[in-house]
């Protein structure tokens, strides 16, 4: 095989300066490069088509070039055509890209030569030349191209070898040989395959025999050399090319932010700066939580950097499924673009749980409680009618008498969740400023609530906006 420089040359893609008899005594040929076996590792040098300057009849016209490709004996029926235009005298196309059309187009198998046949068009813009063809036959063996996603099968992945139930694995962007999984992986065995089909027709990337860190692909077997780890979190990077793997412990997942983004969510279709954001949990950084306002529409969440429709996104497994717990795929690019679906009926405030230790989401509705003796609801945790949730708002009408009263978003027993006081010890019901109290940190000196007098005493509408940190309390 000739050294790779050589290999790449190309002539210049633009001949302005050449003389214009040159027009007039050239004959028009093709030449592609001389690379005849594509290996993965080639994935992105280029191949060149060449060609000369067409003969323009000493007419000083214009010429433009169309470039072909297509299988031998076809006749150019379905070709790959490429509009050059105007002195331009090349083309390149990335091996990986070329491989990937003469295997997907034109049925080409792995490993074995086909023989294309290219053609160079030129035509003029004085009509009287006549069109001018040159063909060029050019023969390559393509390599197998690499699959979309590695999937992780084994009792690692999913307690048993059914490959329906393999983690899928990301391939990446800048080196289509790599393929990377951040997440957790219960104790036991592993192989990669590079498909999840239910035949066990895949092929497998299975561990070798000398080092845990080096690959070996088998077609269509899996034998029983496997990778084993104990129950955890990892970071997965498989490459196959150069057939190596690193399996690493995890302590915190590759990425800090969290978005929202959709219609039914506050960020809209916004990428470049959604406003949902989740906090990821200091004492455990796989947790990350958001309360938020979810209405009638649908949703996806934007993980890492912003900016990117084809990023890294958490999905759920199907497209348009409801708001239920469960687990997700975490995914890198376009598609397949699933979404959560909220409904009319479903729409309301949530506190949403992502676990990316496990690729879990966990939707929990927020209900809104006004507590104390000055209400009807007493201090009777466990027993409390919520507020009423409309268009992001929780709104109570009822009557209040002497007493004191505060609000919980929990009712369950006592110093279980979050509550919202007052700001001042005995606050006047005529101040409406608020702060969180999260399961009674600060004990008693926290506990603040709003006072009611018997002169106050009466028929009140309540009206909270979570999302605006805004309180009404209006007397009827």
């Amino acid at each position: 095989m000739l050294p790779l420089l050589a290999l790449l040359f190309t002539v210049s893609a633009c001949r302005d300066e050449l003389d214009p008899a040159t027009f007039e005594n050239s004959e028009l040929s093709i030449t592609t490069s001389s690379i005849d076996e594509f290996l993965p590792s080639l994935y992105s040098t280029k191949y060149a088509f060449n060609w000369t300057a067409a003969n323009n009849m000493g007419t000083n016209s214009a010429i433009s070039y169309t470039l072909e490709y297509d299988k031998k004996g076809d006749n150019f029926a379905n070709p790959q055509k490429i509009e050059a235009g105007k002195n331009i005298y090349s083309h390149e196309i990335a091996i990986g890209e070329l491989n990937s059309i003469l295997v997907d187009t034109y049925g080409a198998v792995p490993g074995t030569p086909i023989t294309m046949e290219a053609r160079i068009t030129a035509t003029f813009a004085d009509a009287s030349v006549a069109t001018q063809t040159a063909v060029t036959e050019f023969t390559v063996t393509p390599f197998k191209p690499f699959a979309t996603h590695l999937y992780i099968i084994g009792s690692a992945a999913s307690g048993d070898f059914d490959p329906t139930k393999g983690i899928a694995m990301t391939q990446s962007e800048t080196n289509p040989a790599e393929y990377t999984y951040s997440g957790s992986l219960i104790g036991g065995a592993f192989v990669l395959a590079d498909s999840n089909s239910d035949t066990w027709t895949q092929n497998f990337y299975t561990r070798s025999a000398d080092l845990d860190s080096e690959m070996v692909y088998t077609e269509g077997a899996v034998g029983d050399l496997y990778w084993q780890v104990s129950a955890g979190m990892y970071k997965i990077t498989a490459n196959v090319t150069d057939l190596t793997i690193k399996i690493e412990p995890m302590a915190a997942p590759d990425f800090s932010d969290i978005y929202i983004v959709g219609d039914a969510s506050v960020s809209g279709w916004d990428v470049n700066a959604p406003k949902g954001h989740f906090t990821q949990n200091s004492d455990n950084p796989f947790l990350f939580t958001m309360e938020t306002d979810l209405t009638a529409g649908s949703f996806k969440l934007l993980v890492g950097s912003t900016g990117d429709w084809c990023g890294k996104w958490y999905r759920p497994k199907t497209d348009g499924e409801g708001i239920a717990d469960g687990e997700m795929n975490l995914q890198t690019g376009c598609d397949p673009d699933n979404k959560w679906a909220v409904t009319s009926a479903t729409a309301g405030r949530y506190l949403i749980t992502i676990d990316a230790s496990k690729n879990t989401i966990k939707f929990e509705k927020v209900q809104v409680y006004i507590i104390g003796d000055a209400t009807p609801n007493g201090w009777n945790m466990g027993s409390l009618t919520p507020m009423t949730y409309a268009d992001g708002k929780y709104t109570w009408t009822g009557a209040l008498t002497a007493g004191s009263f505060k609000f919980t978003k929990f009712n369950t027993d006592w110093c279980q969740g979050t509550e919202l006081v007052a700001v001042t010890a005995d606050q006047d019901i005529s101040n409406t400023a608020f702060a969180e109290r999260v399961k009674c940190a600060g004990g008693d000196a926290t506990d603040l609530k709003w006072k009611v007098t018997g002169a106050q005493a009466g028929i009140y509408i309540f009206v909270l906006d979570l999302s605006s940190g805004k309180l009404s309390i209006t007397k009827k």
